[in-house]
């Protein structure tokens, strides 16, 4: 199979353009496609993979004319997440995206975002957004480094766990209701019913202790179990 190269993006855009009455012209000023009719000018920008270096071509072409569009053939394998945030990512740019499929001898070309401004509001996705800040308010501190995807994460969910086995270990049998009047919170039942960790054992019907699991792994988070039981220690616990 012959190797692709920029130059064969080129043609099928040029004549796409031509047919739409503009005047096409290759590499001026450091442009790859240029297409002039009455007072509008687009300029293309051409490359073989989207990257940083084509964005920022295409951003600086936006001090020239506000019909910027950047043309990359058609990906092979690309996720619908990933497709969805390159699409994302070129509308919140405010540039268009023009893409080349190549079968055999026939090139076709297809605009898939044309140059036009962001509306930020429409963007925020604020399901996302609640999900996001009740995550945030429901961690009592930062036990997380950032960029470490790798390892064990402390998410607000394992923490109410680990809250729960810290205030069984410290006081013994409780029902979901004598937890969640500590402070355990309203998913206080889910949590002792799906027993995610293993940590939470039914002695009867409504009421729980901690399990031999659960005592263990508490050991794993001295600073939370530290934490919790200064709660129990307060006034008003």
């Amino acid at each position: 199979m012959t190797k692709l190269l920029e130059a064969d993006l080129y043609e099928p855009i040029r004549k796409h353009f031509t047919k739409q009455g503009y005047r096409v012209n290759g590499e001026v000023h450091d442009c790859d496609l240029t297409a002039v009719k009455d007072d509008e000018l687009i300029i293309v920008e051409l490359k073989l993979l989207l990257n940083i270096d084509l964005l920022l071509q295409a951003t600086r072409r936006l001090r020239l004319t506000d019909m910027v569009y950047i043309a990359i053939p058609k990906p092979k394998r690309m996720s619908r997440k990933r497709w969805n945030d390159v699409i994302h990512l070129v509308k919140r740019l405010e540039i268009g995206l023009i893409i080349v499929s190549f079968a055999g001898n026939r090139k076709s070309v297809e605009f898939k975002v044309h140059p036009e401004p962001f509306d930020r509001k429409s963007g925020k996705n604020r399901r996302k957004k609640a999900a996001l800040i009740k995550e945030i308010e429901g961690r009592s501190a930062d036990y997380n480094i950032g960029g470490s995807n790798k390892s064990k994460i402390m998410t607000a969910y394992k923490e109410n766990c680990i809250q729960i086995a810290c205030y069984l270990e410290r006081l013994g049998q409780l029902s979901p209701k004598a937890l969640a009047a500590l402070g355990t919170g309203e998913k206080t039942p889910s949590i002792l019913q799906k027993n995610y960790y293993k940590w939470f054992e039914r002695v009867e019907r409504g009421i729980y202790v901690i399990s031999d699991q659960g005592k263990a792994d508490l050991k794993d988070y001295p600073e939370l179990v530290a934490y919790y039981s200064a709660n129990l220690e307060q006034p008003g616990q």
